[in-house]
């Protein structure tokens, strides 16, 4: 019996050992094949010596800059079915930060001061002038706040789409199991296994087939890449600095999620204790999880759309005191 069990055990590993080889086999091949794919659907501009997607759709009198969660492998692609939804009477531009997109996997530190400079550089070279409303999903929440607290006069508002904030981390974010499932997912986008991931039914059904194709070519190179492993090391310092300054004082309009795919109870009472403590936010529970603007991007539009009108006001308000007093 014993020996038999060490029979189908062995036999159980090389079924496995062979079916890995052949899907690294597999994935060369195709990445090689899917090459025209990784061609920028935005603008490319030179940062620090090495290239950055930032992608611009629409016209309007406000900006919205949609900044991606961690590891999010195709930003441009990820948003489309909530920014499709704004652009006809809003600008909108999705920065690809290093590592993520179309944009070059860097050697360069990842700092959120690197990278707040790095994404202000490209806006710059792409002509893209503010004030911007930041449209942070997840992890950009900290550069978003950072940016709101270090260049305020380029920062209109913010509309979190589930977005991280100082309180949303734990110890536990930054444990050695962490960084090792981070390298984990590496490894198994070296193997290929991530096209196992990146099927079809995995995209939302508001983009093309064609953009389907694009979008598991991009995430079967780039994906959980050193870029992304390091930014995620550097939450503490930058949390740090923005605890170290005053809160953003300017409209926010933060969309909660359900806290399924984060984490629970935490996750969305970090955002709404961080909300309560701001001179001019607001909160929007939704039914759903993380990915909002995949699940809710009808309800997010709608109420984008109402706060983005009230900052007309805002702005009338704000500069009222000034043409009072002026001679």
């Amino acid at each position: 019996m014993k020996k038999a069990m060490k029979t189908v055990s062995r036999g159980i590993r090389i079924i496995l050992i062979v079916f890995l080889l052949a899907l690294f086999i597999y994935n060369r091949i195709m990445l090689k094949k899917e090459e025209p794919l990784r061609q920028s659907l935005g603008q490319v501009v030179e940062v620090d010596g090495r290239n950055m997607s930032v992608y611009t759709e629409g016209e309007g009198e406000h900006t919205l800059v949609f900044m991606a969660a961690s590891a999010v492998a195709a930003p441009i692609l990820e948003y489309k079915p909530l920014y499709g939804l704004l652009s006809d009477d809003y600008r909108i531009v999705v920065i690809e930060k290093f590592g993520y997109g179309f944009s070059d996997v860097t050697n360069g530190e990842r700092s959120f001061e690197t990278m707040l400079r790095q994404d202000r550089e490209a806006l710059s070279k792409a002509g893209i002038e503010g004030p911007f409303i930041l449209c942070p999903h997840s992890m950009s929440g900290i550069e978003a706040i950072l940016w709101a607290q270090t260049y305020p006069d380029e920062v209109e508002a913010i509309v979190g789409l589930d977005m991280s904030v100082p309180g949303a981390y734990g110890k536990e974010d930054f444990s050695w199991k962490r960084h090792l499932l981070a390298y984990i997912l590496a490894i198994g986008r070296e193997i290929g296994m991530v096209r196992l991931f990146f099927t079809d039914s995995a995209f939302s059904d508001t983009i093309t087939q064609h953009e389907k194709d694009v979008y598991r070519a991009v995430a079967s190179s780039n994906y959980c890449n050193k870029n992304v492993r390091d930014e995620g090391k550097r939450i503490p310092e930058a949390i740090d600095v923005i605890n170290s300054g005053p809160k953003p004082d300017l409209p926010m309009l933060m969309f909660i999620s359900d806290g399924s795919e984060t984490g629970g109870e935490s996750w969305i009472n970090a955002q709404k204790e961080y909300a309560s403590e701001l001179t001019d936010a607001r909160t929007v529970d939704l039914d759903c999880g993380h990915m909002i603007h995949k699940y809710r991007q009808e309800q997010i539009n709608k109420d984008m759309r109402k706060f983005i009108e009230s900052l007309n006001g805002y702005r009338f308000r704000s500069i009222a005191p000034k043409i009072a007093g002026t001679p």
